[in-house]
């Protein structure tokens, strides 16, 4: 392909380039020299960004040619997806990013800033982009620790006054004409101001398997739901819904393990994706998860005495499939649905075991004659039930017997963007569960509800402020009022997330 000759060339014309001004610099003084140098790296730089310009714009019309008409022209429209994934390959940009490409004039060489991500080539299409972000929040709550019964995300205020849970450096990238590679390590402060770092993502993606399959290998987010494979940085809110904190908990559904995705051929998107993960640890929380020591130091989960279920089979592992669909209603609406699942085994009992569903959907408004994105209405549902088989444990107090707990709820939504970086937004929550034999101190069950204004102003799109109000009212602590403002900065960009 002419781009990977383009590619293959540039390096050795750079370096044909520097051994000519290396030869060049024993017959003039240095200051002259190093201008001269940075004279022709310029031209050479400009030569290469108009090469790249004229090869992306002819791949952009050999696909703008082959745009179908009408949803029966299905061999035009596997020759364009063909076409969108030799551009993704080359250039490290996900299937379907060619057909929003910027225009000439926006891919200008422009002047670097500490806003740009910090680009490490390396051979042909393999580049490294590094960005750092970071989550402030300060404010205060009725609840004298809020982190007991109100924010019981890993990544929510923890404190009245201030607290940093989400300090993330993000490494991204190509690593061949195959395999992209992604990297999260997430650094918090506890409430004594102490570091603690964990490694929250780091996976292999394919980018050019055949019949519109893509896997992924490594610890990452399980595809379940709109939130939960979202970062921080990216929520319209400042804290962790309550119905997925209670089925997924504090650190969200996450694992080593490895997941294969399928992009049926159809008019309209639709994927289909089964990750296969660990089921042991935290982060699966409602599986092979030991729970917290109680003052006798035995590991507990809702009240009940755990124990370090061994891996033995297939039949051990977390299962996750998702089913997901989006639909152009109008030119302006487009309306996104999905159905979830999880199943695996929890450390209760020897042959206990956990399910989770899941259902979202997600709408999203953007006026035909928008100024930056602006003005738009989004709205946005998750709705999901956990039946949990807890094992029986004589030496609790009291004696708790076996039992199948059941927890469901929902959170909601609704966010306007009424002018350029301003965002106003409302999001109500519900979630409850049956009393069948459960550990009346467990703070993920009982009934909940919770009631979130939001305000967010963005001075720019590597920089947010947000305020926000919750009302709480729990079963196990009556009523609570809290009042968070959060700031963000990102230094760098990251990668595009999904729509």
């Amino acid at each position: 392909m002419k781009l990977r000759i383009f590619w293959g060339v540039s390096p050795a014309l750079g370096l044909c380039a520097m051994a000519l001004q290396a030869q060049e610099t024993n017959q003039s003084g240095p200051v002259q020299q190093l201008q001269q140098q940075l004279r022709q790296l310029q031209e050479s730089f400009e030569k290469t960004q108009q090469q790249y310009r004229q090869q992306f714009e002819t791949l952009q019309r050999q696909i703008d040619a082959l745009q179908p008409a009408s949803a029966g022209q299905a061999s035009a429209a596997a020759e364009k997806k063909k076409l969108e994934a030799e551009i993704a390959a080359q250039f490290g940009t996900p299937p379907g990013a060619a057909s929003n490409a910027p225009t000439s004039s926006a891919l200008e060489p422009k002047k670097w800033s500490p806003a740009q991500p910090i680009t490490v080539m390396r051979a042909g299409s393999a580049y490294m982009n590094i960005s750092f972000d970071a989550l402030m929040d300060f404010g205060w709550s009725t609840a004298p620790d809020p982190s007991k019964q109100l924010q019981l995300g890993d990544h929510d205020p923890i404190q009245r006054g201030f607290s940093l849970r989400n300090a993330e450096i993000t490494l991204d990238g190509a690593v061949d004409p195959y395999f992209k590679g992604a990297a999260n390590i997430v650094y918090k402060l506890d409430k004594n101001n102490q570091s603690e770092v964990e490694l929250e993502e780091a996976y292999l993606q394919s980018t050019g398997l055949p019949a519109n399959l893509q896997v992924k290998a490594g610890q990452f987010f399980a595809n379940f739901g709109r939130q939960n494979p979202q970062h921080p940085h990216t929520w319209a809110f400042v804290d962790q819904p309550i119905i997925l904190g209670r089925a997924f908990g504090p650190d969200g559904l996450r694992n080593v393990g490895a997941q294969a995705s399928w992009l049926a051929p159809l008019p309209f998107f639709t994927e289909l994706s089964l990750g296969v993960l660990d089921s042991s640890g935290g982060t699966a929380f409602s599986f092979r998860n030991p729970g917290d020591p109680d003052p006798f130091g035995t590991n507990r989960f809702s009240g009940r005495a755990t124990s370090n279920r061994a891996l033995r089979g297939p039949g051990d592992l977390l299962f996750v499939p998702r089913l997901s669909s989006s639909f152009d209603l109008t030119d302006q609406q487009t309306l996104v649905l999905g159905l979830s699942a999880a199943f695996g085994p929890n450390d209760t009992g020897p042959h206990d075991h956990t399910e989770i569903y899941g259902t979202d959907i997600y709408w999203k408004w953007k006026s035909p004659t928008a100024n930056q994105g602006f003005p738009f209405v989004s709205w946005q549902t998750e709705a999901l039930w956990r039946r949990y088989d807890a094992g029986a444990d004589p030496t609790a107090t009291p004696a708790l017997p076996a039992a199948r707990l059941e927890d469901y709820g929902f959170y909601s939504q609704l966010l306007w963007g009424f002018q350029p970086r301003w965002v106003a937004g409302f999001r109500g929550e519900w979630a409850t569960g049956n009393h069948d034999a459960n550990d009346a101190n467990d703070v993920f069950r009982g009934e909940r509800v919770r009631f979130s204004p939001v305000l967010t102003f963005y001075p720019s799109e590597f920089s947010k402020i947000r305020l926000q109000y919750n009302y709480d009212r729990g079963q196990q602590f009556g009523d609570d009022h809290s009042v968070w403002l959060q700031m963000e900065f990102l230094l760098g960009a990251h990668g595009a997330h999904k729509f």
